[in-house]
């Protein structure tokens, strides 16, 4: 807890001060000076050892490895939420340091993480301490309470969230600037939908058009997010058909959000259509539409769950599907998609897996195949003197080190006696050499 601009840790710890926790491997994506304090803390027995590292910390660290560190703790997808209570007493220590200087996002952040924790007198504190050094700047107000209405609403923290609106609303009918009330009503209409209260947001756009303020392709496009979320897909479609008429485009990101909506939803049918619709339109097709698609075909997920019995080409995968989810791969066949991640040249030939979840990974492989040797069959592709496959080792994954996508890759290329072997200098990747490999692809599978 912070008493008279120091740290004090409550004894017993309460949720307002530290708790003791056992040892623990701590993984997280955070420089290695982050990653060893956090351990430390974790194997802390006491809230006073608790308390000193965390002084020692703040004091010796540079601002980038402080901050760094703040942010993750945080954040709202940290895979160590046991280590949660460390943040406000981090914030409070790092306050003191003399590089330290205000930034309206980050005591957003620290402010909606503390309702979130259900710290409410701490929040409001916090709140009109900030509001205080902001002054009457309105630009910075409204910064300032943009940030907060995001920030609550990734917390899914109800009555932070509500809060924040309501000041930036009183801030919006007090303005006369057309830059506060644009920004003001876009972020509470982005919030909502992020809440989960798409109904609301439209409310907002409309008092948006009924106030003279201009509804830009952000707000509509939320719109289109949050009822897809909760599955009202015809308010979705009108979402669509109202973004459209403003004479707003259609791009990729607005397209993986309307694939994914009906996908969740087992719309399997209307993502075949929109699928089309992406192709007549010309708007290109990316890894993310390939996530968005796979991750929502049940024969291809059901497949999955044992990779060892999984079809090993797309024509066997093909043949295994029923109807409507046929037609969805044969139309990602014909996309780009593959392009945009392999490069060849007469040295290497690379393909890179990043940014797959397990379903994509695995049709892009068998895509993969089908396509080089269709390539080399055609003489349209010279032969490289390497092969290389990029599938990361594991870092951002949920267990660091035991990556989902490198494991499918792996066992793929074992049951098809593929000649790629993980590259010792680095187990992130998979090399072969380009005539084995080519001679594989054309007489073996």
């Amino acid at each position: 807890m912070i008493a008279g601009g120091s740290l004090h840790l409550a004894s017993p710890p309460t949720s307002a001060g530290f708790r003791h926790y056992p040892p623990q491997s701590v993984c997280c994506a955070l420089t290695k000076q982050g990653q060893r304090f956090l351990s430390s803390l974790a194997a802390a027995e006491e809230p006073s050892t608790a308390a000193s590292l965390l002084r020692k910390f703040a004091a010796s660290s540079s601002k980038h490895v402080a901050l760094t560190t703040l942010s993750h703790l945080l954040s709202t997808s940290d895979p160590c939420p046991r280590l949660s209570s460390v943040a406000f007493p981090l914030f409070a220590a790092i306050k003191q340091e003399s590089w330290f200087s205000w930034n309206a996002k980050l005591g957003a952040d620290v402010i909606a993480f503390l309702y979130k924790e259900e710290r409410f007198e701490e929040a409001e504190n916090l709140f009109d301490e900030t509001v205080l050094k902001l002054g009457l700047k309105e630009r910075d107000l409204c910064a300032f309470y943009c940030n907060l209405v995001d920030s609550n609403a990734k917390h899914k923290s109800e009555r932070g969230f509500l809060n924040s609106c309501r000041e930036l609303r009183k801030l919006i009918m007090q303005s006369g600037g057309v830059y506060t009330k644009q920004r003001g009503y876009s972020a509470m209409a982005a919030g909502f939908c992020e809440m989960g209260y798409p109904e609301k947001a439209e409310n907002v756009v409309q008092e948006m058009v009924g106030n003279g303020v201009r509804v830009t392709a952000f707000e509509l496009r939320s719109l289109v997010y949050g009822y897809g979320q909760k599955g009202l897909l015809e308010d979705m479609k009108r979402s669509i058909v109202w973004m459209e008429n403003k004479g707003f485009g259609l791009d990729t990101v607005c397209c993986n959000m309307v694939l994914s909506s009906f996908g969740a939803h087992g719309e399997i049918q209307e993502m075949v259509s929109w699928l089309k619709k992406m192709k007549g339109l010309g708007i290109e097709l990316s890894v993310r539409t390939y996530n968005s698609v796979l991750n929502w075909c049940p024969t291809i997920v059901f497949l999955l769950k044992d990779i060892k019995s999984a079809p090993l080409s797309i024509d066997g995968l093909v043949d295994g599907l029923k109807g409507d989810e046929a037609s969805l791969v044969l139309e990602l066949l014909n996309s780009t998609v593959l392009d945009q991640v392999m490069e060849c040249s007469q040295s290497q030939l690379k393909l890179d897996l990043h940014g797959m979840h397990v379903s994509t990974t695995y049709f892009v492989l068998l895509q993969w195949f089908l396509e080089l040797k269709l390539r080399f069959v055609a003489g349209d592709c010279t032969t490289p003197a390497e092969i290389l496959v990029i599938s990361g080792h594991g870092k951002h994954s949920s267990a660091r080190g035991e990556s989902p996508v490198r494991c499918l890759a792996k066992e793929i290329f074992m049951r098809t006696k593929c000649p790629l072997r993980i590259d010792r200098k680095n187990i992130g990747c998979f090399i072969g050499k380009g005539k084995a490999f080519k001679d594989w692809l054309l007489h073996i599978l």
